[in-house]
């Protein structure tokens, strides 16, 4: 198979979010096992001179965005065995920042266009178009209004991940003409609700709908999750399948991993040990036998704070410390602040994102907390089970999918079901009761340790569910 991802950004070029860290790591995860990937997304300024230097340019064409004709530059590099295509377009892409501008609409417009018309010109012809969230949206809607029957396009199928239902790319209706140049005849696959929403527009023609964990597939059919998109989706059931996300195990490796002071396996753990205690004095907390929690995470109402909140300080004063890494909304990060002022010995607090601290945050911590209300699929619970830290998760998405409860013998973490601050409270003592009998908590780290998180068993997925499209 030939299978072509479109998506608004791809480590290593451009990156704000996990969505760069799939469209990083799938493609490549897919090609050993003996199929061809490439990836597009836009050549934005932010992409470092070192990377395009080993870009070549491919052609120049003319797309369109409704009346205009705009230009379009394609350029291409080879990467760990997948080929990269950039969309190149310096009104649009030539800025600071990816995301944002208030013609994020015309932008990724002419992006899913382009995706589409450069296929005529490159030597790479997919058998699937796999586009990933509102960015591409366009790209199945287009594909099935124009490009469908047209030669060169034959046989093409396209295929859509819902990584985030939240974000949908709600515009007003004057953008059908104005931007996109979709005929009246065929608005109803973008109206909604009085407004057109490229999300459903994806929903409406893709030949696969993909989420990022077996839970979120079905959660989204629940208004509680879907963003008012659930009365779409429960009439798409048929085509939607929820995948586990992977991650890069090389990238997060506590046996090499060059960010951390000790080295260290489900074998031999004796290096964690150290290095908490390196974390604990670079932090400028003593290391006394208390359990540490780690937190790193975006400062958002979804991924749980507000449950912190209501019990942050009973935890901290029952013998609890805290390691924190992330930045979001000033309210939280203000909270956050507050508590590190007040309790200096047992709270460190980091705003912004430092990959260095959050490789010794995952390799350091005792405990990862991450109690959302909503989660696609979470790669931080899979990342600090790698490093033998256990996760504290509320049931729902990928934690669901990804963390089982300590009760039993199999566990490898701590969950709670209901987003309530004292079942949090509960998982939370009931893994500082396991941390303090040494046996049973060695064998959970082992336990977390082992488990696969690579993106092999998901590559697998997405190859059987691919053929199943093309056949």
């Amino acid at each position: 198979m030939k299978i072509l991802f479109a998506a608004s950004e791809a480590v290593p070029y451009a990156a704000s979010g996990g969505l760069a860290d799939v469209t990083g790591s799938l493609p490549k995860a897919i090609s050993v096992k003996g199929h061809e990937c490439a990836v597009v997304i836009p050549l934005y300024k932010a992409i470092s001179p070192e990377l395009r230097a080993d870009m070549e340019f491919v052609t120049n064409i003319t797309v369109d965005v409704s009346w205009r004709k705009q230009y379009c530059g394609v350029y291409k590099a080879e990467r760990d065995g997948i080929t990269y295509y950039f969309i190149d377009n310096e009104y649009y892409f030539n800025r600071d920042g990816m995301y944002g501008f208030y013609d994020d609409c015309e932008r990724f417009v002419f992006f899913d266009r382009a995706v589409l018309e450069m296929i005529r010109h490159i030597d790479f012809k997919p058998d699937i178009i796999s586009c990933n969230d509102w960015q591409t949206a366009l790209i199945p809607v287009y594909f099935q209004v124009y490009y469908k029957y047209q030669q060169g396009y034959d046989n093409i199928k396209t295929a859509f991940t819902i990584h985030n239902i939240e974000y949908q790319g709600k515009y007003g209706k004057e953008v059908l003409s104005e931007l996109m140049g979709i005929p009246s005849y065929n608005a109803g696959l973008l109206e909604y609700d009085g407004y057109i929403n490229m999300l459903k527009g994806a929903l409406e023609t893709s030949d696969k709908l993909i989420t990022v964990s077996p839970s979120y597939a079905w959660e989204i059919l629940d208004p509680w999750y879907a963003h008012g998109l659930d009365r779409i989706l429960v009439t798409k059931q048929y085509k939607l399948k929820g995948i586990l996300n992977g991650i890069d195990t090389k990238l997060y490796d506590p046996e090499n991993d060059p960010c951390i002071a000790w080295r260290f396996s489900a074998d031999d753990l004796s290096g964690k040990a150290k290095c908490k205690a390196q974390l604990l004095s670079e932090l400028g907390m003593e290391d006394n036998g208390e359990p540490l929690i780690g937190i790193v995470t975006r400062f958002v109402r979804h991924k749980g704070i507000d449950l912190m909140r209501c019990v942050f300080e009973e935890i901290v004063r029952s013998g609890v410390k805290f390691a924190v890494l992330g930045s979001g909304e000033k309210i939280y990060e203000d909270f956050f602040l507050e508590m590190a002022r007040r309790f200096p010995d047992r709270v460190s607090v980091n705003i912004g994102f430092i990959p260095e601290l959050s490789h010794k945050i995952y390799a350091g911590a005792d405990m990862f907390l991450m109690p959302s209300q909503s989660e696609p699929c979470g790669l931080a619970q899979m990342i600090s089970m790698r490093y033998g830290t256990a996760p504290i998760v509320r049931e729902t998405g990928g934690l669901r999918d990804s963390v089982r409860d300590n009760g039993g013998d199999n566990g490898n973490g701590f969950t709670f079901k209901t987003y309530n601050a004292f079942d949090m409270l509960d998982a939370i003592w009931r893994a500082k009761r396991d941390y303090y009998d040494k046996p049973c908590w060695e064998q959970l780290v082992k336990r977390a340790m082992k488990c696969d998180f690579s993106w092999s068993a998901s590559a697998d997925t997405y190859i059987e569910t691919f053929k199943e499209m093309i056949e």
